[in-house]
């Protein structure tokens, strides 16, 4: 128990993490958080469209952010280093802030949500569904579900390559949540067949020497088996 006690205690610990810099680098356009422990400390990688305004100037932000960290997180020896993100579109976080955004600046969810969906498609995503939940047109509570592509909901696919996020957005009627999943492009999937064409195999010159010593054998054979049949017909 001691064990599952542990790992109950880092995912806590993460979900926490991930949940303050989402507050914390909204403007910077957070994307994610990846943590791992190394024998130095913990090595801290944010993704954001704006790596600028993460690091700050001279570094001052990401120091902050280190020491705030270790302080009340007691994360030991936070060694922060931020990453790019090249499509932001295939980032689940960036489609579902953004499609929070849109209801906030009081765009209709079904454009927001189709918007968004097109702009996932465009950039090369093999599938993706974003669903859109609250009251939405009356008072009653309700969900309106957009999707687009190929998009598995289980089986080893959709647990290892799918991309999912979970955003809230407070407005007048109350709480929207918008969720997210994709399916990025270079996702494999156990049913497709790839056809390998085998590469042209290269001669050595051993096995050339091989090949020549063998016609020169079997071309001695038949000389000697023609004698042979020549003296027999002679005699």
């Amino acid at each position: 128990m001691a064990v599952v006690k542990h790992f109950v205690s880092e995912s806590k610990k993460k979900t926490e993490i991930d949940e303050f810099l989402q507050k914390k680098l909204e403007r910077a356009g957070y994307g994610g958080v990846t943590i791992s422990k190394t024998p130095l400390g913990t090595h801290i990688v944010i993704y954001a469209m704006r790596p600028g305004l993460v690091i700050g100037r001279g570094g001052g932000t990401i120091r902050e952010l280190a020491s705030f960290l270790e302080e009340k997180f007691n994360v030991p020896n936070p060694q922060i280093s931020v990453s790019e993100m090249e499509i932001p579109e295939l980032n689940a976080f960036v489609v579902a802030s953004r499609v929070a955004s849109a209801l906030q600046r009081g765009v209709h969810f079904r454009r927001s949500g189709y918007w968004a969906l097109n702009r996932v498609m465009e950039a090369g995503a093999l599938g993706a569904e974003i669903i859109i939940s609250g009251k939405l047109r009356t008072d009653r509570s309700r969900y309106e579900k957009f999707k687009a592509g190929y998009l598995p909901k289980c089986g080893e696919p959709a647990l290892k390559y799918m991309r999912k996020a979970e955003v809230q957005v407070q407005l007048k009627p109350g709480t929207f949540g918008v969720k997210v999943r994709i399916m990025p492009p270079d996702a494999e999937f156990p049913d497709k067949i790839k056809i390998v064409e085998s590469p042209p195999e290269e001669e050595t010159e051993e096995e050339t020497e091989k090949e020549t010593t063998e016609t020169l054998e079997e071309e001695a054979t038949e000389e000697k088996t023609e004698e042979t049949s020549e003296e027999e017909e002679a005699e």
